[in-house]
């Protein structure tokens, strides 16, 4: 009788961790269901973002063109953060603008006679950003997609900076993407 006591409980306990190790199992795999499904909201806010930015380009008159190729600029600065901010250089926003080209499209908007101005605190705003990127690269002149991408990295005279130009292969391999 001892014996089938023994036996008993071993077979019970046995039972039991193995129940103990399929729910294991069990829970490590909705754990992964639920990571991948957490990357998957990601991916959709990230998808969903993007074309919140697209509609307010089209407020700009922006051309299909320059908004391929401003998606790709944000891609390549800010993964299309509003909120980036680089201490280094004291970028922000989702372009990564610096104060002086907020004081340089200040410039250019007093040149102009428009009594529009930007505040250094519109760098963090997306809407204000774009219309920076555009009033810049209308004043300059800037036509094809390599002229934006590199004079917008290195300045004016960004054409003739070769530090500029791997930044354009970033951003042109994010256009082909």
């Amino acid at each position: 009788m001892k014996y089938f006591t023994y036996s008993f409980v071993f077979v019970v306990i046995t039972f039991l961790f193995y129940k103990i190790e399929i729910k294991e199992t069990t829970i490590n795999k909705l754990k992964n269901q639920l990571e991948q499904n957490n990357n998957t909201i990601d991916s959709l806010y990230h998808e969903i973002d993007t074309l919140q930015w697209e509609n307010q380009i089209w407020d700009f008159n922006i051309s299909q063109n320059t908004t391929h190729l401003l998606s790709a600029i944000m891609y390549v600065e800010s993964s299309y953060n509003d909120s980036a901010y680089n201490s280094y250089e004291d970028a922000v926003g989702c372009l990564q603008i610096r104060k002086c080209m907020v004081d340089d499209v200040n410039r250019i908007l007093r040149r102009q006679k428009s009594e529009l101005r930007f505040s250094y605190d519109d760098r963090w705003l997306r809407d204000k950003s774009i219309k920076m990127f555009d009033i810049y690269c209308k004043h300059y002149g800037l036509t094809t997609a390599e002229q934006i991408a590199r004079c917008w990295n290195g300045g004016p005279r960004g054409m003739q900076n070769e530090m500029t130009a791997g930044y354009w292969k970033k951003v042109k391999n994010q256009l082909d993407s």
